[in-house]
């Protein structure tokens, strides 16, 4: 299946050594935002050291006239939703199917967002006969499939709790950290991410995916969020973290019925291991947990390390990883606006060495 990537950022470059490593998936492109990047080998890109045979471009319209089976999607649209949507839909329409790791409410938007904002996005499906699957690790696999199937061992539910618990010191991103999540910013200097509604936005498919594979109607989702002041200045791979600015962040995305949390995403988010010694405490540097409360009750942590040695480092390719598996089976459904209920199980089939 011929596949362009979409982007070569910390996301993006993962995607492509991904791609590459598939013996199903050939790489017919690579686009790129900015010029410095355009003309370089795909190998270069993804950190391969050797090439792949593709060269980068800034030009969209050639590769959509590529007409590939799939584009694999890694552009950020935190701060850019609209014209995320946009790229997505143009897409759609040209009858080219989708992954994609944003925008994140897309993974499943019944509920979280109004039907007006969905429907030209489903049109451009039907439009096209091509499908858009969002996903990832988180909003994704962590708090999808995992929890779902822990869930098949029990007798009685009473609350799913989906956990990532991580220090994002060596996450490079300082868009993201400094100014989506607020991070190194006064203590009373909202950012983007704790603005009324938007942890709901983000996460709010989490909880609602979660209630639907479980069959449970939620009566409403609440959020709440607490954060804590750096004791002294210090450094991260993104920058300074003054004292006494936002230096650990936890939230909560509450599915609320009969009064009560049945289904929750939890964030505990440091900068530094010692911050929030209260707060839960990772396996390993840093993990994905998710605890079942019922009969019987179930901890299971997914611990995250990159062969470099870094959480971070894993949690990047677990999300390029977790799209580039699906390709096969996105290319195969039926054309639409996919959440992973829809999908069969995806491995990573003929990865294994011979």
């Amino acid at each position: 299946m011929r596949v362009v990537q979409w982007s070569t950022g910390n996301v993006g470059r993962h995607a492509l050594a991904g791609i590459a490593a598939r013996p199903d998936l050939e790489l017919a492109g690579v686009w790129v935002s900015s010029e410095a990047k355009a003309g370089v080998d795909a190998g270069e890109l993804a950190g391969l050291g050797r090439p792949l045979g593709v060269s980068a471009t800034t030009d969209a319209d050639a590769l959509i006239a590529l007409k590939p089976d799939c584009v694999l999607y890694t552009a950020m649209a935190d701060d850019r939703l609209v014209e995320a949507v946009e790229d997505l839909k143009r897409f759609l329409r040209a009858g080219i199917n989708v992954v994609s790791s944003s925008p994140v409410f897309l993974q499943y938007p019944e509920g979280v967002v109004p039907s007006e904002m969905i429907e030209p996005i489903r049109e451009a499906a039907r439009e096209g006969g091509a499908s858009l699957w969002v996903n990832g690790i988180d909003p994704g696999f962590a708090n999808d499939w995992l929890p779902l199937l822990l869930t098949g061992v029990c007798e009685r539910i009473d609350e799913v709790r989906c956990m990532e618990i991580l220090d994002y010191s060596t996450y490079d991103q300082g868009k993201v950290l400094f100014e989506i999540m607020g991070f190194g910013r006064e203590m009373d200097d909202l950012p983007l991410l704790l603005q009324p509604g938007v942890l709901s936005l983000a996460w709010g498919s989490v909880v609602r995916q979660l209630a639907a594979g479980l069959d449970v109607e939620l009566d409403a989702v609440e959020e709440v969020y607490e954060r804590l002041p750096a004791p002294e200045t210090f450094e991260i791979a993104s920058g300074t973290i003054k004292e006494g600015t936002a230096a650990a962040l936890r939230f909560e995305v509450r599915g609320m019925r009969g009064g009560r949390a049945v289904c929750v995403l939890e964030h505990v988010t440091r900068l530094r291991g010692d911050l929030g010694p209260d707060w839960p405490q990772p396996s390993g540097q840093g993990c994905y947990r998710v605890k079942v409360t019922g009969e019987p009750n179930y901890e299971l942590d997914l611990r995250l390390v990159g062969t470099d040695g870094d959480h971070n480092t894993a949690g990047l390719k677990a999300t390029a990883m977790r799209l580039v598996n699906a390709v096969p089976a996105v290319v195969a459904a039926s054309p639409g606006l996919l959440t992973a209920l829809d999908l069969p199980l995806v491995t990573g089939r003929g990865l294994v060495s011979p």
